[in-house]
C-alpha cells in the first residue's frame, strides 16, 4: 500500500480511531491490532510475501529466547549464525541470485565455458532489505548483551512489521523501537499535531517536489545520448532532488505517522545537501542505514582505528556492500565504490569528523567557505547519483562523457524545457524553508508557533494546495521500495 495512494487515504485514520478508541484498554490487543494493521499495509501488495515478513519474525525471536538460556560462547555464536544465515539467505536469494548466477555464466564465458541460462523469474518483496537487517539488528543486540530478548512474540512482531515504517524504513533498532510496544500509550495532542506537520512535509516532498522532478530527469536519462551537457547536468540535478524528495519525503511520512500512534522513530535525514563535506553528507543521509552498517559492520571491523591500509580497507569496504545492498547491479556497487573514493581524504586526514553540528548554526547565511564547501559537496554526490541512476555502467560513462563536455556551457534545451521554470521556484521554496529551520527537525517542525491561527493555516492551505495541484492520477511507487 503506498502512503501517496487513496488506499492509505482510508486505511489510516480507520486504524487511527480502532487504535485509539476500540483497543486501547489493552496494550497488547493493541499490539496485536498493529500487527494485524501491518500485515494487512503490506499484504496489500501482495500477501503471499508475508510469510517471509513471519519466518524472520519466529526465526529472530527464538533466536533470541536461545540465546538467553546459554552462556557458552559457541553456542551463542552458533545461535546468531542462525540468525545471520537465515536473515541474508532470504534476502540473498530474492534480491541477488540472478544477479550472482549472470556474473557467473559471464566469468565462464570469457574462459571459453558456455554455461546454459538458468536465471529465475524472481519478484523482489517490497522492503525486504529493510525488515531483514531490522529484525537482524536484534539478534546482534542480543548476543551482545546490549539488549534483553523479549518473551512477547506479539510486541516482537509489532516490532518487525510497523507498518509506517515497514517497506522503506527508517531501519529501526530493538533497543529504540521495541521497548515503545511494552509502554502503555495516551494520545497526545501536541505530538500528533507535529506527526500531521511531518506527514504534510513528507508529502510535499514526495508530490511536488520529487515527482516533478522525476519528469525530468527520466526524460534526460533515458534520452541522455541525445542531449547537450548541460542539459545531462540539469537531469542529473532534477534526479538529486527527486531521490532526495522521494526517500525523505517517505521518512517524514513515515516518522509522521508512527507519532500518530505514540510511537518515535530514529530521525533518517538531517538535510544533506547542506553538508560541506562527503563525511557530514553520510551523517546527514539515510542515517538508519549509515549507522547500522557502521555499528555491525565497520566498528566491529576495526573502524578508522590501526593502520593505514586498515582504514582504507574498512572504508572501502564499508561504502561498497552500501552500495550493493541497494541493488543487484553494477551501478550500486560503483557508485559506493566512488563514495569511499571521497570519503578516504577526509578519514586518511582525521577531517571527517570536524562538521558535527549544522551548518552556519545560529546564523542567517553561511560564509563564503562554507558555501563553497557545500557547492563541492554536492557536486560531487552528483557524478556518483549519475551511476546510481543508470542502467549500466556504460551508460554511466556515456552520460559523464557527454556531460563534461564543451556542451556543458552552453543553455539547455529539450521538449519539456518549460516545465523547468516552475520546477525551480518549487525546489528554491522547499530550499529556503528547510534552509531557514534547518535547526530542526524537520521543515515544519513546530511551524508558526509564534505566528497568528491565521498566518500557520493560510501556510499550510498552500502546501496543501500545492500537494492537490501536483498529486498524479496514477499512482508514483516510492524509489526505495525497489530496494
Amino acid at each position: 500500500m503506498l502512503f501517496n495512494s487513496i488506499d492509505f487515504a482510508v486505511f489510516l485514520p480507520i486504524v487511527f480511531v480502532f487504535y485509539w478508541f476500540v483497543f486501547n484498554k489493552n496494550i497488547k490487543i493493541q499490539n496485536l491490532f498493529l500487527v494485524v494493521a501491518s500485515y494487512v499495509f503490506y499484504g496489500w501488495w501482495d500477501w503471499r510475501f508475508l510469510f517471509l515478513i513471519a519466518l524472520s519474525s519466529f526465526i529472530d525471536f527464538f533466536v533470541g529466547i536461545l540465546l538467553s538460556k546459554t552462556d557458552i560462547e559457541r553456542d551463542r555464536r552458533r545461535l546468531l549464525l542462525v540468525s545471520i544465515a537465515a536473515n541474508i539467505g532470504i534476502l540473498g536469494f530474492f534480491k541477488y541470485y540472478n544477479f550472482f548466477y549472470e556474473n557467473f555464466a559471464t566469468a565462464f564465458t570469457f574462459l571459453g565455458f558456455s554455461i546454459k541460462s538458468n536465471t529465475l523469474k524472481i519478484i523482489l518483496p517490497v522492503g525486504i532489505s529493510f525488515y531483514t537487517f531490522q529484525t537482524m539488528s536484534y539478534t546482534i543486540d542480543v548476543y551482545r548483551n546490549k539488549l534483553t530478548p523479549t518473551k512477547d512474540i506479539i510486541a516482537f512482531s509489532a516490532y518487525v512489521s510497523f507498518f509506517p515504517q515497514l517497506v522503506a524504513g527508517p531501519i529501526e533498532r530493538a533497543t529504540n523501537l521495541l521497548p515503545q510496544f511494552y509502554r502503555t500509550r495516551s494520545f497526545d495532542f501536541d505530538n500528533s499535531k507535529e506527526g500531521l506537520r511531518q506527514i504534510l512535509w513528507g508529502f510535499f516532498k514526495k508530490v511536488v517536489i520529487a515527482d516533478n522532478c522525476a519528469e525530468i530527469a527520466n526524460l534526460v536519462f533515458n534520452n541522455s545520448a541525445d542531449y547537450s551537457g548541460s542539459t545531462l547536468l540539469l537531469g542529473v540535478i532534477c534526479f538529486a532532488f527527486q531521490i532526495y524528495g522521494d526517500f525523505s519525503g517517505y521518512s517524514d511520512i513515515a516518522i509522521g505517522t508512527a507519532k500518530l500512534f505514540g510511537f518515535n522513530l530514529m530521525r533518517n535525514f538531517a538535510y544533506p545537501y547542506f553538508s560541506r563535506d562527503i563525511a557530514e553528507f553520510w551523517r546527514r543521509w539515510h542515517i538508519s542505514l549509515s549507522t547500522w552498517f557502521r555499528d555491525y559492520i565497520y566498528i566491529p571491523m576495526g573502524g578508522s582505528r590501526g593502520t593505514t591500509w586498515r582504514k582504507i580497507k574498512n572504508t572501502i569496504i564499508i561504502f561498497t556492500i552500501s552500495g550493493f545492498w541497494h541493488g543487484a547491479n553494477w551501478t550500486f556497487i560503483v557508485w559506493g565504490f566512488l563514495n569511499a573514493v571521497y570519503f578516504l581524504p577526509l578519514i586518511l586526514t582525521n577531517k571527517n569528523r570536524i562538521n558535527l553540528e549544522i551548518v552556519a548554526k545560529h546564523s542567517l547565511f553561511p560564509t563564503l567557505k562554507e558555501f563553497f564547501q557545500i557547492l563541492l559537496t554536492f557536486l560531487l554526490t552528483l557524478v556518483a547519483w549519475i551511476f546510481f541512476r543508470s542502467e549500466s555502467l556504460m551508460h554511466a560513462f556515456v552520460f559523464l562523457k557527454g556531460m563534461f563536455s564543451v556542451s556543458l556551457f552552453s543553455l539547455p534545451h529539450f521538449s519539456g524545457i518549460g516545465r523547468t521554470v516552475p520546477i525551480a521556484f518549487l525546489l528554491t521554496f522547499m530550499i529556503a524553508l528547510e534552509w531557514f529551520n534547518r535547526e530542526k527537525e524537520f521543515a515544519l517542525s513546530n511551524f508558526g508557533t509564534n505566528r497568528t491561527t491565521l498566518y500557520r493555516w493560510s501556510f499550510y492551505s498552500l502546501i496543501v494546495f500545492l500537494i492537490g495541484m501536483h498529486m498524479q492520477t496514477n499512482e508514483t511507487p516510492f524509489i526505495y521500495f525497489q530496494f
